[in-house]
């Protein structure tokens, strides 16, 4: 049988299944309610060595391939917080790997290096009040001014977006050119003109900071620019692959532990003098979420290890076939998870409702997944597109 981990592989698994369980868990209810994370958590993953297991060795990273970010994305969830996954995810597999494969080694000793260290941490400005998923909508513009870039605009749903320390920011360079006239910067948040307008109250991942930003005249020098001018719709839709895959990752491991903690809940609750777990209709149902998540599983594997191939063996850009692939994942995980989770609550009966129970801020937490990173629906056109329709 196929198995992509390693000996060392498997020791980080349970590197970072300590540091979810035993550092991050403990605190879970408490960062809830407080709706942010303090920043030690990101502090404490790079001195673990966690953000930057599959970055280069000369990046400031392990030298880990793709398979290192599986791992952690499997073994964050059970930090029993998605908004705690998704903030140090945001960290290490959306806001900087484009910086490591575009930047240029100022680039990467001033903003990367010290990201996986934990020691600044990083957002990804991309959406805007009016564009979403449709990027090449956006209005934030960069206008090139001597020797310096001029900012102005507005982001929003930006996740560590109230205490980052630079954004990795797509503004339109050309607005004629639409969404080839887009280029990315390195913001750091220090820089006059720019703002948090303030912090946004979601359903869930309520532990994760989440933000609107506006730049009011912004001025940075033209060495904040990463990759080519225009050229920064084509680096995102490569960046895209990474967080989509990941995200999937993170979302279909969240809903197994899910499953696990509900089929202890029925072996114990008892309904009309039988547990809930002896009924023939719930041991169907839970036999039909394993078969979906293992089905699932098996599919981010195949996308994972695509992946992988493209940037740590041939070392390139993400083939149109892997962006296909990791597109169809996402639907297809998207679909599990929120049938999963919906089940999940509804086998708790009247408890599933109440806050106590973990199932109700899984359930809440989950729904984001099919919107966040591109929504199901935008994933769907991608595909029909790719498949020639």
């Amino acid at each position: 049988m196929w198995q992509p981990f390693s000996e060392e592989h498997q020791q980080f698994r349970k590197l970072v299944r300590d540091f979810a369980e035993k550092e991050l868990a403990p605190h879970a209810e408490e960062w809830e309610a407080s709706g942010c994370f303090p920043g030690w958590v990101f502090k404490r993953a790079g001195e673990l060595g966690i953000h930057g297991a599959h970055f280069p060795v000369e990046h400031g990273g392990s030298g880990g391939d793709y398979w290192y970010s599986v791992v952690k994305a499997e073994e964050y969830p059970r930090c029993r917080s998605a908004g705690v996954s998704m903030g140090l995810l945001v960290q290490s597999d959306m806001a900087t790997p484009c910086i490591s494969e575009l930047g240029t080694q100022e680039q990467i000793d001033e903003f990367l290096a010290p990201a996986l260290r934990g020691e600044k941490v990083a957002a990804l400005g991309i959406s805007e009040p009016a564009a979403g998923s449709d990027v090449a909508g956006i209005r934030t513009h960069a206008r090139r001014d001597g020797g310096d870039y001029v900012i102005n605009g507005q982001k929003t749903f930006i996740t560590n977006g109230t205490r980052a320390d630079f954004v990795t920011l797509l503004a339109k360079t050309d607005p004629d050119r639409g969404a080839h006239g887009c280029s990315f910067f390195l913001v750091p948040t220090s820089t006059k003109g720019f703002g948090v307008s303030r912090k946004l109250d979601k359903i869930g991942n309520r532990s994760s900071d989440t933000a609107e930003l506006f730049f009011e005249e912004m001025r940075i020098p033209a060495r904040y620019r990463l990759g080519e001018e225009n050229h920064g719709f084509m680096y995102l839709m490569q960046n895209f692959q990474s967080e989509r895959l990941i995200g999937s990752v993170s979302a279909l491991m969240g809903a197994y532990y899910m499953v696990l903690q509900s089929e202890a809940y029925a072996r114990d609750r008892e309904a009309f003098g039988k547990p809930v777990l002896s009924r023939e209709l719930w041991k169907h149902r839970f036999v039909d979420m394993h078969i979906k998540i293992e089905s699932a599983r098996a599919f981010v594997y195949k996308c994972a290890d695509h992946f992988n191939h493209d940037r740590y063996v041939e070392k390139g850009p993400i083939s149109l076939e892997t962006v296909k692939l990791v597109s169809m994942a996402k639907v297809l995980v998207g679909d599990v998870v929120s049938e999963v989770m919906d089940t999940c609550l509804q086998v708790h009966g009247g408890w599933g409702y109440i806050e106590e129970f973990p199932i109700a801020r899984a359930w809440r937490d989950s729904r984001l997944f099919r919107i966040g990173g591109g929504t199901s629906e935008t994933m769907r056109y991608y595909v029909a597109k790719l498949l020639g329709y």
